[in-house]
């Protein structure tokens, strides 16, 4: 027998049965911030209207920021501005959006038949 194990099955139970202690160790699980970087990102890209896209993105920055330090309420009040924000942005730039395609569709074709028949008066045919 090696002396590890032997040593291991001459101590047997314990002597003094009393209450069995134990340590209980509360690990808190970090807080989920959405920092909204990414949506932030899209917006300044593509709906970047009056720059509500690149502030938006800027508060998203401030807001990971905030989280890598461990401040997790500066980053919840970074991340809750970016994502009203980014629905001010979003709500615009698809409005803008459909607004230009109502303009192209139905107001530019007007135009042009109006532009046409002027030019076909000016010349006396």
């Amino acid at each position: 027998m090696i002396k590890e194990q032997h040593e291991v099955t001459n101590l047997g139970y314990p002597q003094n049965p009393g209450p069995v202690m134990s340590t209980v160790v509360h690990v808190q699980a970090d807080t989920v911030v959405p920092d909204h970087i990414v949506w932030s990102l899209f917006n300044t890209l593509f709906f970047n209207y009056c720059c509500l896209g690149f502030v938006a993105f800027a508060y998203s920055v401030k807001s990971r920021d905030r989280k890598m330090v461990g401040d997790v309420i500066g980053a919840q009040s970074h991340a809750s501005t970016a994502k009203c924000l980014n629905i001010v942005t979003l709500v615009l730039g698809l409005l803008m959006t459909i607004g230009l395609i109502v303009l192209m569709a139905f107001v530019l074709p007007v135009y042009f038949r109006a532009l046409e028949q002027g030019m076909q008066s000016g010349r006396g045919v």
